[in-house]
């Protein structure tokens, strides 16, 4: 039977030495005393700060197998907060509610002690520490995760970790007990509620501290299930939180908020947009690289979020609540922004970045995963350097067994507890390198053939890989991998498990923008990317749907300054003009810049439907992205990573003027899409649905000096279709496939000026533009303008 001691502040019990204190205004970095705690013949030193008058110590002797069980300690202060504190489990990680208390473990096995640290919301504003609990490396530690289970009163409380160790860079080991780290399983990062507000000490890195969960902490999904789209059926939507609705233009209650976009959400309804892809909404530090644009006139920031902080909390200051709530109800906007969207419709998957984090190389900050075992999370060179397969400085060691289970862990969280539907991989390819110390033989139970693997080499089966792609909660998420990395390792069409993963399919792009602007030598390429890209998918049993077509991201020209510049203008980014890919494949038209003459705006106008035409009809899934609905420029700047302003805001404005009109071409076409049986198969077409032409029917021209692809696909609701690419500088009169019974019809010429480029039923003079080509038409004939893209459908034969 259980039974209680009431002990003065220092006492010991079977040779157990404890000396336990409440602190109150603890300094963060500069601890004022030092206690010593001393188990058996480990002693250590720790800092601690005694600010108050009276401290008590409860002891719960328990007996166990060898002397007695550790002792449980409730602090009490002078303020009467109480914590008891037990020792807790070693699973699940993270901090977890539960039988009135909360459980506390994280790993780390290298750390010789640890201690839990509570920080009140008011405490962390002036850096200071609330309370300490010193984890006993017997009691509190299983294997190599520390735990403990407290039961309190955690209003207002945030909590982190101090690890202590060996400071040893070379041999990869940063521990440093002065510092308070993030639990990496936090579920909420609290530091600062506003975007890009600076403290008024200027400090870009405030002190971090994690919510403390809660089983009060409710949200009403009402019924919310998964849409679980087939993947062949999607059109993404990539798009930036802030972004999207910052603008004053957008007229939202919450702008540039996880709220803002669901005042939006009908806009990309009515584009036809089933699926967003959020560029990264976890908890990174857009004042990282803080500084002055001198050229600007205002202050760089991390803007896109590709810098990750902590991969369990979303980005707190996207929400309208910002810190507020210790970051909870950042986690309902976001949980509110996906039920908003499954209502209408529309999937929401996650851009991660499991490549690297925000800790940079040796010189960057302590955050969370340095502080707690930087040996293990990071991949590291055999004297301490760290590799930098991302280009960030530092590579995430996916493939370490912990650091695997992390992932695996976070995009359950993701799945089970926000809804979210897919996830795309920054830099994936990363996530297939071996590990630091990789050894076959432990993951894989017996050497491999060839097993001479250095830290970082590519593994034609890479562990991490091989969970995802079985873990029967992520079974059925969508997992799209952008397949490249900066260390050169490019895998588009080779990305392991393709039966599971699809890829950013960057030859899809490069070998389109090269075609349609009229470069010759890729009229043969150029027709494989509209099959769904076979040459790259068909081998291993691959689909369509592996091919995420794209002309445009957020790295890289918008869809307007593809056709306006032939050369990036970067100077905004105030590094003269060097940051930034140099080879766009773009084309101005004919004269360079916004200010030009009116027929190379027609030009730009017609090739910008000719790039979304063939989006819209190529196999495979289509990916908008944000702003190029409606013709958004940058000014030519292809890398608007650091700017929180106009150049990257999505200007409602613009998107309401007559300029518009291609965001009525755009609309139009994501429904004929959606309408076409033939347009997302699940296989690559063959003869008995496809058939190539060149001028002439049934003659196509795969020459090196072709600019003209054209087909005709059988489709089971629009009957037979023919579409048509002509980028040459020169017109050319087709001739048109023979249908007894049957004549053409057209449907979509980009040659024309809105509305005409696109024949809709209520397209006003519909009937007379039908009737101009008409004649030709009864002829079997076509007349092509240059640079121009057609849709022609099949319709019976009127009795005369």
């Amino acid at each position: 039977m259980d039974h209680h001691l009431l002990l003065p502040l220092t006492m010991s019990i079977s040779s157990l030495s404890y000396n336990v204190s409440s602190h109150r205004n603890h300094p963060l970095l500069s601890p004022s005393n030092f206690t010593k705690i001393s188990n058996q013949n480990r002693t250590k030193t720790l800092s601690f700060g005694l600010h108050t008058n009276r401290s008590m110590l409860v002891v719960k002797a328990r007996r166990r197998k060898a002397d007695t069980e550790a002792p449980t300690v409730v602090v009490d202060t002078e303020e009467s907060r109480r914590f008891q504190v037990l020792s807790g489990s070693p699973a699940p990680l993270g901090a977890t509610p539960g039988d009135g208390g909360v459980n506390f473990a994280v790993y780390s096995g290298n750390a010789v002690y640890a201690t839990l640290c509570f920080i009140s919301f008011s405490d962390l504003k002036e850096s200071r520490v609330t309370e300490e609990i010193p984890l006993d490396p017997i009691a509190n530690k299983t294997g190599s995760v520390w735990h403990v289970f407290v039961k309190g009163d955690f209003k207002d409380m945030l909590y982190g970790y101090k690890f202590d160790g060996k400071f040893y860079p070379k041999d990869g080991h940063y521990f440093d007990s002065s510092r308070i780290v993030l639990d990496p399983y936090a579920k909420a990062v609290v530091r600062r509620g506003e975007f890009g507000a600076v403290g008024a000490d200027g400090n870009c890195w405030p002190q971090m501290a994690g919510m403390i969960p809660s089983f009060d902490d409710k949200f009403d999904w009402e019924g919310d299930l998964p849409l679980k789209y087939p993947q062949r059926d999607l059109i993404i939507y990539e798009m930036h939180v802030r972004g999207f609705t910052r603008h004053e233009s957008s007229g939202t209650r919450s702008p540039g908020t996880y709220l803002g976009v669901v005042e939006k959400l009908d806009h990309l309804k009515e584009l036809g947009v089933n699926c967003i892809e959020l560029m990264p909404c976890h908890e990174f530090n857009e004042l990282e690289n803080f500084s002055y644009n001198s050229v600007m006139g205002d202050n760089k920031v991390n803007y896109w979020g590709y810098s990750t902080v902590n991969f369990f909390s979303p980005m707190i200051r996207y929400s309208s609540a910002g810190a507020h709530n210790c970051g909870r109800d950042a986690i309902h906007e976001v949980k509110l922004l996906v039920k908003e969207a499954h209502k209408r419709g529309i999937e929401v998957i996650m851009d991660v970045v499991f490549n690297h984090t925000a800790e940079g190389n040796e010189n960057g900050p302590i955050l969370s995963f340095r502080g707690a075992d930087n040996s293990v999370y990071y991949m590291l060179a055999p004297k301490g350097e760290f590799y930098n397969y991302s280009g960030c400085g530092n590579t995430f060691n996916c493939n370490h067994p912990v650091v695997r289970q992390f992932i695996v862990d976070c995009l359950r969280y993701w799945v089970t507890e926000m809804h979210i539907d897919g996830f795309r991989f920054d830099l994936a390819s990363i996530m297939t390198r071996g590990t630091s110390l990789w050894d076959a033989v432990n993951v894989y139970g017996s050497p491999i053939e060839g097993d001479l693997l250095t830290t970082g080499t590519p593994l034609s089966n890479p562990p991490l890989i091989d969970m995802l792609s079985n873990d029967p909660i992520l079974r059925g998420v969508k997992l799209i991998a952008e397949a490249w990395d900066t260390g050169g390792l490019y895998q588009v069409g080779s990305f392991p498990h393709g039966g599971i993963w699809s890829e950013w399919n960057g030859k899809y792009r490069d070998t389109v923008r090269l075609f349609i602007k009229g470069t010759d030598g890729f009229s043969g390429a150029f027709a494989q990317c509209l099959c769904g890209s076979p040459n790259l998918y068909q081998k291993e049993g691959r689909k369509p749907w592996n091919s995420i077509n794209f002309i445009c991201a957020h790295d890289g020209f918008t869809l307007a300054d593809l056709v306006t510049y032939n050369n990036k203008h970067n100077l905004a980014n105030g590094e003269d003009n060097n940051d930034g890919e140099s080879h766009n494949n773009s084309w101005n038209c004919g004269q360079e810049g916004e200010f030009v003459s009116i027929p190379v705006k027609k030009l730009r106008k017609r090739q910008m439907r000719n790039f979304f035409l063939c989006l819209m009809v190529s196999q495979g899934v289509p990916m908008i992205y944000m702003g190029d609905e409606y013709g958004h420029t940058k000014g030519g700047n292809n890398n608007t990573y650091c700017h929180d302003n106009s150049i990257n805001y999505f200007r409602w404005d613009k998107k309401e003027e007559s300029s518009s009109d291609f965001f009525r071409f755009c609309c139009l076409m994501t429904k004929f899409r959606q309408e076409c049986e033939s347009l997302g198969l699940n296989d690559f077409p063959t003869a008995k649905r496809l058939q190539w032409h060149g001028h002439a029917p049934g003659v196509p021209n795969w020459s090196e000096k072709s600019r003209f692809v054209a087909l005709s696909l059988k489709d089971k609701v629009k009957g037979e279709m023919y579409i048509a690419f002509n980028t040459s500088h020169l017109p050319v009169t087709i001739s048109l496939p023979e249908r007894p019974g049957h004549s053409w019809k057209s449907l979509v010429d980009t040659s024309k000026e809105a509305p005409y480029d696109f024949l809709s039923v209520d397209t006003p003079g519909r009937d007379v533009a039908v009737k101009q080509y008409a004649h030709f038409l009864e002829g079997n004939l076509y007349p092509m303008l240059s640079y121009s893209s057609i849709i022609l459908l099949l319709s019976p034969q009127e009795d005369a």
